[in-house]
């Protein structure tokens, strides 16, 4: 399952680079002015935080929500007390798009995430044209190499990086790496199965310093206290509050200490 969506993700980027090539497009990147500081927006604080999740469908669910409006959506979840936003941009698995993530980004003033299967430079230059302050980097999908050099390179065009770990080599190499938002995946991205134990298990393997991120598995409130009492800086949420009702679950959310 992962290989096939980092696969379609890669091939997706393909074409688009045949009409935008590369250097067209780094050209571009480089005269943008700076985007919002997503490691500020999401320090630690008394209370978590919150990346509120863009999410139409799943590989394992299906069709989500009739998203009709992302910046709207968008919108609403900042008003609503999110501290950044995460949009999937991947199209055959997750219906998104890069429209999604550029509008959603012009409608907002809170750092924006490009949630995708990203493996090349130019998905990164993709993220930070269309108003990405953070992408998201899977470890369990790269080698060690690919992922920093990706880093890198994410961090030179403006980036910030969110390094998705499942596994404790995993958060040792994001450690390594001296990456400084960290988060916890605890969907298993072959099975796509979730266990919310495994943040629990792993938290206290990430390095003193970072932003300690739980992704996946929030169904209510219960879970994120349950995170945040693990050591969780900031929850990732995304099917709860788009199946949901993000104007009431959001508060909740940001003021648990």
């Amino acid at each position: 399952m992962l290989a096939g969506l980092f696969q379609a993700a890669l091939e997706d980027s393909k074409l688009r680079e045949r009409k935008l090539p590369f250097e067209e497009l780094e050209q571009l990147v480089r005269t943008m002015p700076a985007a919002v500081n997503a490691e500020l927006a999401l320090e630690k604080t008394d209370r978590i935080r919150l990346i509120a999740e863009i999410k139409r469908a799943s590989p394992s669910r299906g069709d989500l929500a009739p998203i009709q409006d992302a910046a709207t959506l968008g919108l609403g979840y900042q008003k609503a007390g999110a501290d950044a936003i995460s949009v999937l941009t991947e199209r055959t698995g997750f219906k998104g798009s890069l429209e999604d993530l550029a509008s959603v980004s012009d409608a907002t003033t809170i750092p924006t995430l490009r949630k995708d299967f990203i493996s090349t430079e130019y998905q990164l230059l993709e993220a930070r044209s269309n108003g990405a302050a953070m992408a998201l980097l899977i470890l369990a999908g790269l080698e060690t190499s690919d992922y920093l050099r990706l880093k890198n390179f994410a961090e030179q065009i403006g980036l910030k990086v969110l390094v998705e770990t499942h596994t404790e080599k995993e958060i040792e190499t994001a450690a390594e790496s001296g990456a400084k938002l960290i988060g916890i995946n605890t969907r298993d991205l072959e099975t796509f199965q979730t266990d919310i134990g495994l943040f629990e298990k792993l938290a206290t393997r990430l390095p003193a310093g970072c932003v300690r991120i739980a992704e996946s598995s929030v169904k209510n409130i219960e879970d994120v206290k349950r995170y945040r009492a693990a050591g969780a800086d900031a929850v990732l949420v995304g099917e709860a509050l788009v199946t949901g009702d993000y104007l009431k679950l959001i508060p909740e959310i940001v003021s648990v200490a």
